[in-house]
């Protein structure tokens, strides 16, 4: 992988966008030819799921599981750098993977690949809220939340550049403490296209979003938080996210790489057929 960037220069990067008063936008691409795409577009920072995959080939986002997460995305990397000359690639890595028990050697590899940092996804909180059976079980045998928190606690003191997942303001004050460079609050799956989730109305959706920024600044009023998913699956959506919530930017990943395909193939083969031999 080429082009890395410190944590710094993306920093000062986000700082720009900022100061230029435009959304701070990441997308989430899982091939070459999306990737390369995306950096036309003008993203922020493009950032590889595993779950990605999911997409790809047609289906709604579904985890790979906890076995083999991290070997995907790691093997993701060369397709997406390959293409990709001035935007910084993000990982999204998982503190779950029993593959990976040293979470510093975890982390090790994911800038060896080349990444320029980090995002945690996915994440123990997308399968329930706490107090939720599974997540219970997951953290008593040392691999739930408090694992995530460590493993992003660790990538800042390495001065790694970090995006966190959060899907509660409990989940949300934790990572601001550390506290990670970008909070994401987290809307649900997200809707639209052939294979979105059901998703709540955009007025519940922003609430949510909203109540886990109120909890970040009463940690850290400085932090700088994006929104992703739920109803929030189009670009025109994103206007009432901005102008409902303190959100600033937005990360997609159906909405980028899912979406706007689905809808380009299906219009460019109805276009083929309207024409008469």
């Amino acid at each position: 992988m080429k082009n890395t960037f410190t944590r710094n220069e993306i920093l000062s990067r986000i700082e720009e966008v900022r100061e230029n008063n435009e959304p701070i936008i990441g997308a989430g691409c899982s091939a070459g030819i999306i990737a390369k795409c995306a950096e036309y577009g003008g993203a922020d920072f493009i950032i590889v799921y595993s779950t990605g995959l999911s997409r790809l080939k047609g289906h709604p986002t579904t985890p790979y599981g906890d076995m083999d997460t991290n070997d995907i995305t790691l093997q993701m990397a060369d397709e997406i750098s390959e293409v990709v000359d001035d935007t910084p690639i993000i990982g999204g890595i998982c503190a779950q993977d029993p593959n990976y028990r040293d979470l510093d050697e975890l982390i090790d590899d994911y800038l060896d690949a080349g990444y320029s940092g980090i995002i945690n996804f996915p994440t123990i909180a997308m399968y329930g809220d706490r107090g939720d059976r599974w997540r219970e079980m997951r953290e008593s045998q040392g691999f739930g939340w408090t694992r995530e928190v460590e493993m992003m606690k660790r990538a800042h003191e390495k001065d790694v550049f970090t995006i966190a997942y959060v899907w509660s303001p409990e989940d949300a004050k934790e990572m601001a403490e550390i506290p990670a460079d970008i909070l994401c609050p987290h809307a649900g799956g997200t809707s639209g296209g052939k294979a979105g989730y059901e998703a709540a109305p955009k007025e519940d959706a922003a609430e949510k979003v909203q109540n886990m920024i109120d909890a970040i600044g009463v940690v850290n009023e400085d932090a700088i938080c994006v929104a992703h998913g739920g109803p929030f699956a189009e670009p025109e959506d994103t206007q009432y996210l901005y102008d409902n919530t303190d959100a600033k930017g937005f990360i997609g990943a159906s909405s980028i790489e899912r979406i706007p395909v689905e809808k380009a193939v299906e219009n460019t083969v109805k276009r083929y057929k309207d024409f008469k031999i």
